[in-house]
């Protein structure tokens, strides 16, 4: 009965304990729609080597097409589905350094149009 009631008063000593102040939640960033960052989009493979010359890789699977183009500093990923025209279009673009690193995308289409 003893080990009841000290039981009782733990509980009831808990429940009276003050609550700790949860932090009220930040307010939500305004969500803004993903602006292309790139004029590539839409373009064609052979708009594409007009804007870069010769691909140095060309890869076909299923539906789709990835060419990339490399330069010096950066690599370009431009990949390609059918559009409603029936033609491939650039839909996504991927640039990075050699090494892999993330790189900004207009910096990197300005090196590969530049001629070198």
């Amino acid at each position: 009965m003893r080990r009841f009631l000290a039981l009782c008063l733990i509980l009831f000593a808990a429940a009276c304990a003050p609550r700790p102040q949860q932090p009220a939640p930040a307010p939500a960033a305004p969500v803004q729609p993903q602006q292309r960052q790139s004029s590539l989009y839409g373009l064609t493979a052979q708009e594409l080597v007009g804007h870069f010359g010769k691909p140095a890789l060309q890869i076909r699977e299923g539906t789709s097409v990835k060419l990339q183009f490399r330069g010096p500093r950066c690599v370009l990923d431009a990949y390609l589905y059918p559009s409603r025209d029936a033609q491939m279009r650039v839909t996504y673009v991927d640039t990075r350094s050699p090494s892999g690193a993330d790189m900004n995308q207009a910096a990197c289409i300005l090196e590969l149009e530049t001629p070198g």
